[in-house]
């Protein structure tokens, strides 16, 4: 079960494959996604479970390095992007569904993050500052969305 829970979703005018091509493509992602601001590749070739990444973001007002990995895949309709950082085990998941004949897809972003053994003063502090932290994620979230989509739409 997850601490933290965030979904958001968008309906993108371009066919699931053009978004699924924009979502796998690693080395695009620092063109494509505004918050991201470096990838270096870890392991792996293309696109697969196992591929490991350094993903550097610029989140509250600095840069924020993580490694992040695909643990799943349901090619050319979700996948699964997983990460621990600040004692956060969390995971990232995207699904794609057709609509309007195929011709539009909606793009749905799952976040999902659980505390990891976390301290009295952790408890105290996430109590705190969930809010902010929420509207700071989801704020990036849909950043991502449209970056995702403008990227989709112009292929």
């Amino acid at each position: 079960m997850s601490d933290i829970t965030l979904t958001l979703e968008r309906t993108i005018d371009a066919p699931t494959d053009a978004v699924w091509r924009v979502i796998t493509d690693l080395e695009q992602w620092e063109t494509v996604l505004s918050g991201v601001s470096r990838i270096e590749r870890l392991a792996g070739f293309g696109y697969a479970i196992g591929t490991r990444w350094r993903e550097t973001r610029t989140m509250f007002g600095g840069e924020s390095t993580e490694e992040m990995e695909v643990v799943g895949i349901d090619e050319g309709r979700s996948t699964m992007i997983a990460s621990e950082a600040n004692g956060l085990a969390y995971r990232t998941e995207f699904t794609l569904e057709p609509t309007g004949e195929g011709a539009t897809t909606l793009l749905r972003m799952r976040f999902g993050g659980s505390y990891l053994s976390p301290s009295w003063v952790q408890r105290v502090l996430r109590t705190l500052t969930s809010r902010i932290g929420l509207a700071v994620m989801r704020k990036a979230m849909q950043q991502d969305l449209h970056d995702i989509a403008a990227a989709a739409q112009a292929a």
